[in-house]
């Protein structure tokens, strides 16, 4: 008999991949000590590892320094307590599985979440591309975006290299992030030959994603994220955002579920050190004792707790590695509360290339009740704009403000002689560098110490995920690496299929490389 299950799918892709949890009893058994965990850090990694965790009979504490859970995906009430702060827009992509199964817990109709119309793409020449016509299914959402795109003309795709171009479709994963090491997108994107237009609006955004230079940023990423976003999976470019600021609608339910799963979360609390015997000395004061930690801090803090540890003390070589790791340059977000409304044709998020420091542009009461009740009250806007990496350092935040204004009155100019009414600016550099070093050098979930395991969008998996959906999926994979040695079974995975979705590709793509001059 086939059970419902075995047909289930997370998505509308057939082709999604499940990845099953290794067998165990489904939960610590009743005559067993709960084993207790304490996961450091409240982001989207930590939540997921703390959710798998709980929800298999393991104590669990949640220590997280800042004032609300999610991390780098949080937000934050202003002085007024009616404004709210993130530190920028975030896409939830259809294929991130192993996020949106971590909201389904909180949210089983997942109602938090809302569809975004279309993600143009402008550059400052005129040109603009849109996916909102695009199909989902590959290779037609690649024909036809190019068949739109006015980025493209038929002179440009004679001057495409075919065999780099190919190299997008034949993927296998784990392989293809470590056959780019030592390559920067940007050489990659060399290789290609693509027209400018293209390449900025089509392929370097998703560096700037990983708010990385293209120089910096590894071509097997680049790579991966094509596949996983646009040539492996079927879900669409199309993406939905939060109903409204992310504490709200995501990780306050998160929360509150999963103290109803017996978690201590204790917010407002950092995590000063970690030993090798499994304490963890917060502040404000105590200590906690674990019989196993979840390490789901950003690359500075991790670094910093590692190398003012006695973790792994015996392992100089993995604690190198780990120490070798680099945060992304610095990022900006600027957060605009305006007196007039910008024009009704406007899209709720824009991409921008060649526009100076400007990158993102977003208009917040499109999507969040919060900002829709101030603008309805005060007929303006809550405009957020975003700008990727920064040079170092960064001496002269006025003068970045006046270029980012510049440029934002460029791509909307009903905002040139608009008055701020509010405004909330940030700059910080706490995301991970997915550079060009060997790939299979970078630190994993898994540690010489089976009680410490890592987690977060900057950890090595072999998986094709990327950004929030890295964060969640390593959260559970860190989850499960614990549960095993409980002999618990841990929670099933699902990702974009692991390699080219048509089988004549590989052997096309060897055809062209052996016929292509070197």
């Amino acid at each position: 008999m086939i059970n419902k299950w075995d047909r289930w799918l997370p998505g509308l892709d057939r082709r999604a991949v499940r990845h099953a949890a290794r067998p165990g009893a489904h939960r610590i058994l009743p005559d067993q000590r709960p084993p207790h965990v304490v996961v450091v850090g409240g982001g989207i990694a930590g939540l997921a590892a703390a959710t798998g965790l709980a929800e298999r009979g393991v104590q669990v504490t949640i220590v997280e320094q800042e004032d609300q859970l999610g991390g780098r995906v949080r937000s934050w009430p202003l002085d007024d307590q009616q404004r709210t702060m993130s530190r920028g827009f975030h896409a939830f992509f259809r294929q991130y599985y192993n996020l949106r199964a971590l909201l389904l817990r909180a949210d089983p109709s997942l109602s938090c979440l809302a569809p975004v119309a279309d993600y143009p793409l402008v550059l400052a020449d005129g040109h603009q591309d849109s996916f909102a016509r695009i199909p989902r299914t590959p290779p037609l959402n690649l024909i036809s975006f190019v068949a739109m795109s006015p980025s493209f003309s038929v002179g440009d795709l004679r001057r495409v290299d075919i065999s780099a171009a190919l190299e997008l479709l034949d993927v296998s994963f784990p392989e293809t992030f470590a056959a780019y090491d030592g390559q920067s997108a940007a050489a990659f994107l060399d290789r290609l030959r693509f027209p400018p237009a293209a390449r900025h609006l089509a392929l370097e955004v998703f560096a700037r994603s990983f708010f990385a230079d293209p120089d910096q940023f590894s071509a097997g990423e680049l790579v991966a994220m094509f596949h996983s976003y646009f040539l492996g999976s079927s879900e669409g470019l199309l993406f939905d955002v939060p109903i409204d600021d992310y504490d709200a609608v995501l990780w306050s339910p998160l929360g509150r579920h999963l103290q109803g799963l017996g978690v201590e979360v204790l917010t407002g609390t950092s995590a000063l050190s970690l030993s090798k015997s499994m304490k963890v000395t917060p502040s404000p004061g105590g200590e906690l004792t674990a019989d196993a930690i979840v390490l789901a801090t950003d690359p500075g803090a991790t670094r910093q707790l590692i190398a003012e540890s006695d973790v792994c003390g015996d392992e100089p070589a993995w604690r190198e590695r780990l120490a070798g790791t680099r945060n992304a340059p610095p990022f900006a977000v600027w957060r605009l509360w305006i007196d007039r409304v910008v024009g009704p044709e406007r899209p709720a998020f824009l991409g921008t290339s060649g526009f100076g420091p400007l990158h993102n542009v977003s208009v917040l009461e499109r999507f969040e009740a919060g900002a829709q009740t101030w603008s309805q009250e005060h007929r303006g806007s809550v405009i957020e704009v975003h700008a990727y990496a920064l040079p170092t350092p960064i001496d002269e935040s006025e003068k970045l403000k006046q270029a980012l204004r510049r440029e934002l009155g460029r791509v909307y100019p009903e905002t040139v002689d608009a008055q701020v009414v509010d405004e909330e600016w940030l700059i910080n550099d706490d995301c991970p560098l997915i550079d060009t070093s060997p790939w299979n050098l970078r630190p994993e979930v898994v540690t010489p110490d089976p009680r410490l395991v890592l987690a977060g969008d900057g950890s090595r998996c072999g998986l094709p995920v990327a950004l929030m959906e890295r964060a969640a999926t390593t959260g559970f994979i860190a989850a499960n690496q614990l549960l095993a040695g409980w002999s618990v079974r841990g929670h099933d995975l699902w990702t974009a299929p692991m390699r080219s979705r048509h089988r004549l590709i590989p052997a096309i793509h060897r055809l062209v490389a052996a016929t292509s001059p070197s």
